[in-house]
């Protein structure tokens, strides 16, 4: 083959551009550099320092460094010394020689750092990305009853019972060694009109012996890939597994259809456990805000008394219970609820709705001094004829008809208040021997005869008493009016009092007390007779002094 190791063509262009390498197109270097390994590119660097040593000086150098025994094909062998000497080389052929080294680095580091997408590996002497086949180079790469099937750039896991026969590879197929034939490299030297892809065949795709791919092969035999099938415009069209009933789903999942497959799936509401549907529990999770109750793949919300569930079917609010007006009188709401309020005077029942009123007279005897008067939310005091109810609302006040004039007396008579009522008081009128001394008054002479055994004056007083007066009580008192020399005085009640209701307590000489000793219920009028005795010793005279007094008991205590 002489000294030259590559093609005369493709070495004048080479050698063009790596005497000037750093001028010309940076991408039709890279057409050039990237079919060649790391062989090819060695012995492109011998031939190109050959050239260089003998352009610089005319003749040819001697390399101390490397020799080339044998330059046919498939047997070159180079042997490479790091060091070499070089004759009569100038600095400028030095500049050269050492961008061809950088030059030739950088090329054989793009060869080796080329990159396929996942699923493939770069094959250098075939120059072009191949799959990978993860059926035989992973280990376990399917688990359980799962089948590997190849595919371009992947592989797939299907179950064996569909794994069709097309496609399995129950007997190893003969597939022939790939070779390589000579190629005959175009001549570029006038310029790259396209980059240069060699014609190499893809490994194992010819018949004859040797391995074949574990993925089906698109074929006439088997033209649609797993989970596809021929359509009658001759395309492939998937196949529909969940239609035709041909999926292995258990019972409680729901078949989904994909391109070329298919997915076992769970509704809405239940989860793969155990390669069994079941019911998720909603309720668990805190879906509902108040009550939950969950039913077969889903849950349903509702809220309690007094709430309203929301569009959300989820949440509740308060309802306003009040806006119905469900109570008799007032309404508060509260959360969840409401609350009836009654007017003062009225009080809850039991329904919790409706008001009734209080009877405030049942609850003592001493709200009103004489009676109670229920009314629809309060009540009255009342007070019985000749009372009328005082400023406080309760008591009860005596009704002076003499001063008001609401009363019956005449213009001769003298009206006579008493506590609840009244008397018209007739003229006074003394019966014989009396004679009268004045309105109230009326007097026995002494020199009358008929007069010595009886009082010397009678004198008319009128009182009222409360019924049921608490005793003893000082009522009335008398007194002397005229004291004498040598007298004493003697009081006594001499009649009416035959019930001895009344006793007389001498307070002093000229002076005593009627007393109430016992409490007397009325109505009733009762007159005494209160005497008054003087005895006088010295003179040898005893007379007597009478006041007719005529107390008018009320019927009530007030």
């Amino acid at each position: 083959m002489g000294s030259s190791c590559w093609p005369s063509a493709l070495g004048a262009r080479l050698f063009a551009l790596l005497n000037n390498p750093w001028s010309g197109p940076s991408k039709e270097k890279q057409q050039v550099f990237s079919f060649l390994d790391s062989k090819t590119l060695l012995l492109l660097l011998v031939n190109v320092l050959t050239r260089s040593c003998h352009r610089s000086t005319g003749r040819p150098h001697r390399f101390t460094g490397w020799r080339c025994d044998n330059l046919s094909k498939g047997n070159t062998r180079i042997h490479i010394n790091m060091s070499f000497e070089l004759r009569g080389l100038s600095w400028s052929t030095n500049k050269r020689m050492l961008s061809v080294l950088i030059c030739v680095i950088c090329c054989i580091h793009s060869g080796k750092s080329q990159t396929c997408t996942e699923g493939f590996t770069y094959e250098h002497r075939a120059r072009q990305c191949i799959d990978i086949d993860e059926c035989r180079t992973l280990p376990d790469p399917c688990r359980g009853d799962m089948r590997c099937v190849n595919q371009n750039g992947g592989y797939l896991c299907i179950p064996r019972g569909l794994y069709s026969q097309s496609y399995a590879r129950n007997s190893p197929r003969s597939y022939p060694e790939p070779s390589y034939p000579e190629e005959s490299y175009p001549d570029r030297s006038l310029g790259y009109s396209e980059p240069f892809i060699p014609n190499v065949p893809p490994v194992g795709a010819g018949p004859g012996p040797g391995p074949g791919p574990s993925y089906p092969i698109v074929s006439r035999s088997t033209p649609c890939i797993l989970g596809y099938t021929l359509g009658a415009d001759g395309t492939c069209v998937d196949v529909d597994e969940c239609e035709t009933q041909s999926h292995q789903c258990n019972p409680t999942q729901v078949c989904i259809n994909t391109a070329g497959g298919y997915t076992c799936s769970c509704t809405e509401g239940y989860w793969l456990v155990g390669g069994q549907c079941q019911d998720i529990d909603e309720c668990r999770y805190g879906y509902c805000q108040q009550l939950c109750a969950n039913v077969p793949g889903s849950y349903s919300c509702s809220c309690s008394p007094g709430f309203l569930l929301n569009a959300d079917s989820r949440t509740c609010q308060d309802v306003d219970e009040c806006a119905t007006n469900p109570c008799s009188h007032g309404c508060l709401n509260t959360y969840g609820s409401f609350m009836c309020t009654c007017d003062e005077g009225f009080e809850l029942a039991a329904d919790g709705t409706t008001c009734n009123d209080l009877d405030e007279c049942s609850f003592s005897d001493f709200l009103c001094q004489y009676t109670c008067v229920n009314t629809p939310g309060s009540f009255s005091c009342v007070c019985p004829p000749g009372y009328y109810v005082y400023e406080d609302g309760r008591s009860c006040e005596d009704l002076n008809e003499c001063e008001s004039g609401n009363n019956t007396c005449t213009t001769a008579q003298v009206c006579f208040n008493f506590q609840g009522g009244y008397t018209c008081l007739n003229p006074l009128r003394c019966d014989p021997p009396y004679i009268e001394l004045n309105d109230n008054q009326c007097m026995c002479s002494a020199e009358n005869p008929a007069c010595r055994e009886r009082p010397f004056t009678v004198l008319y007083r009128h009182m009222d008493l409360s019924s049921g007066r608490s005793v003893p009580a000082d009522i009335f008192q008398m007194q002397a009016t005229t004291r004498y020399p040598g007298a004493f005085y003697i009081f006594q009640i001499k009649s009416g009092n035959e019930g001895r209701e009344f006793y007389m307590r001498q307070t002093s000489n000229i002076s005593a007390t009627l007393v109430l000793a016992r409490p007397i219920r009325g109505p009733k009028t009762i007159v005494l007779d209160l005497e008054m005795v003087t005895v006088n010793n010295v003179i040898n005279f005893r007379g007597s002094s009478v006041i007719r007094l005529t107390i008018f008991v009320s019927e009530h205590p007030f």
